[in-house]
C-alpha cells in the first residue's frame, strides 16, 4: 500500500510538471510604426517583461515623437528577428 501511494505521488508531480508549462520566460517587443496606413515601416524600440509595460513604453515614444495621430503600435511576444525574412516573428501581437 505504501509503495502505492508513493508511486502515485510521483506519478502526479511528474505528470504536472510535464504540462504544467507556464513557466516559460515572456518578453514583450515594442514596435511602433510612423504611419498606422503603412505597417511595413517599423521601429523596435525596446523589450518588457509584460504587455502592461510595452503598451504604455509604446505610447509614451508615439507621444515623444509626436505621432499619436499618425502612428500605431504593436507589442510582439518573444519576437525573434529572420534573417531571410527581415523582420521580427512573434509568437503574437497586441495593441
Amino acid at each position: 500500500m505504501k509503495k502505492l501511494i508513493t508511486l502515485s505521488i510521483l506519478s502526479t508531480i511528474i505528470f504536472t510538471g510535464c504540462i504544467g508549462g507556464g513557466n516559460e520566460k515572456q518578453e514583450w517587443s515594442a514596435l511602433i510604426f510612423p504611419d498606422k496606413n503603412n505597417t511595413k515601416r517599423s521601429k523596435k524600440i525596446g523589450t518588457y517583461p509584460t504587455l502592461e509595460e510595452c503598451q504604455k513604453a509604446s505610447k509614451d515614444e508615439l507621444t515623444k515623437l509626436d505621432l499619436t495621430s499618425t502612428g500605431t503600435y504593436k507589442c510582439g511576444l518573444n519576437c525573434k528577428y529572420h534573417e531571410g525574412m527581415k523582420i521580427d516573428i512573434c509568437e503574437k501581437l497586441a495593441d
